[in-house]
């Protein structure tokens, strides 16, 4: 069995959509599963939908017709016949939405996040399982939240493997092309979401449960590449690499791939493709098992919008493994990553991602115990495979507040 995962920028608009038809249909045999994000930014937009419905009520509507309008437009492009069923099913994905709002009473943002927001890949998936179907690729449309099981951490639920594997192994006697979201899944009662740009960990998961025998994420980018070329010019695409190697550019936030896809991949040891839905000929890359770096280069990643967060004692006294855990204990209730630690005696300091805005909660429990000072707003540089011409690259013309180096890995927080 194959995974194909495609992203939002693939189903942007109706060219989109017959383009990730022409791929499924060149690329695909019956035993494949189609996952699908929502479409261009959609997430983004039902966001807005999330913020409006608890802040700003008199800009709900407009906001909603937005989502709506967009899809439409899509919709009437690609389906020339009115009285199609998908219509139809559009517009009944947009009732259910519209009573869902209307009858909502929580006010925990996470919980109504996730019943909103799924209904970014909810519409995609019907409107390219429809297409698909027109143009006489027959496929079944699933319903993720029915095979991926988790808890209720919403936002960034916990898969329940042994559950989920359950549930999606007897597709395995499918036979016919699966089209399902990504992101998405249920806990037992509700809508929970695996993280944002989860669909990537989406994939994983159907492969890891398929014993699938490679899974491709197609983007628009040709693969894997040294560099986000927004940052960095003169980019390079990486022909394959190892998943430890994967796992660690992930780790420290390369954007192409999802940190959370490769453990299951690499348990069962099932092939990764990164490949361009624009030019789907060209080779991408691929990460397997015991893969080195080809090309052997500087890999450099930049997360933008970090807090560097500086913790000291308030008598001077060392900062040890109590108060470690204690600052690290805080960390995860407010479920902030961390993504560089660097300590003293009497100090400690973190670079962290604020997603769940949290911030100002943890530097309330900080302060109870210890001296704090904080700077938003910076840079965090990795370079994977550094050397001298590296360092100099990133070092150029930025106010450094940090520098870190081990033998494969330096890291630099910049103002």
């Amino acid at each position: 069995m194959k995974v194909f995962k495609f992203g939002g920028a693939s189903v942007k608009d109706a060219e989109g959509v017959i383009n990730l038809a022409k791929i499924v249909k060149q690329f695909s045999d019956k035993d494949t599963v189609v996952i699908v994000s929502a479409m261009g930014k959609m997430t983004n937009a039902f966001e807005v939908i999330v913020h409006n419905l608890l802040n700003e009520t008199s800009e709900l509507e407009a906001s909603l017709n937005y989502v709506e309008d967009y899809h439409s437009a899509i919709v009437s492009a690609l389906f020339l016949d009115k009285n199609h069923s998908v219509f139809n099913a559009v517009e009944t994905l947009f009732q259910d939405l519209k009573l869902l709002l209307k009858t909502n009473t929580s006010t925990n943002y996470n919980f109504v996040y996730d019943q909103v927001i799924g209904f970014g890949e909810l519409l995609s998936t019907t409107i390219v399982s429809q297409y698909l179907n027109d143009i006489g690729v027959h496929n079944t449309w699933l319903d993720v939240r029915n095979y991926i099981k988790t808890d209720s951490n919403f936002r960034r639920a916990n898969v329940d493997w042994d559950m989920t594997c359950q549930l999606i192994s007897p597709l395995k006697q499918q036979n016919s092309i699966c089209v399902t979201q990504g992101f998405l899944a249920s806990d037992s009662e509700n809508t929970t979401t695996l993280g944002r740009e989860g669909s990537d960990y989406t994939s994983a998961i159907f492969a890891y449960a398929l014993d699938a025998e490679s899974v491709t994420i197609w983007k628009d980018v040709p693969g894997v590449l040294n560099a986000d070329p927004r940052y960095f010019p003169n980019t390079q695409l990486l022909d394959q690499l190892s998943y430890r190697e994967a796992i660690e550019l992930a780790f420290y936030g390369a954007s192409v791939i999802h940190p959370k896809t490769l453990q299951p991949l690499q348990q069962k040891e099932i092939t990764l493709f990164v490949k361009s839905f624009l030019n789907p000929l060209e080779k991408g890359t691929k990460i397997s098992q015991n893969q080195d770096v080809v090309p052997k280069v500087p890999c450099y990643i930049v997360k933008k919008n970090q807090i560097l967060i500086c913790i000291s004692s308030l008598d001077f006294s060392y900062i040890v493994e109590e108060n470690i855990s204690d600052i690290f204990n805080i960390l995860h209730v407010a479920k902030m990553k961390v993504n560089l630690i660097q300590n003293s005696a009497i100090s400690f300091s973190i670079c962290v991602e604020d997603t769940f805005t949290n911030l100002k909660y943890v530097l309330e429990q900080f302060q109870v115990k210890y001296k704090i000072s904080y700077t938003s707003n910076v840079s965090l540089y990795t370079v994977r495979h550094y050397n001298d011409a590296a360092i100099a690259i990133i070092e150029s013309n930025k106010h450094i507040l940090v520098q870190q180096r081990t033998q494969d890995t330096l890291q630099i927080v910049t103002k």
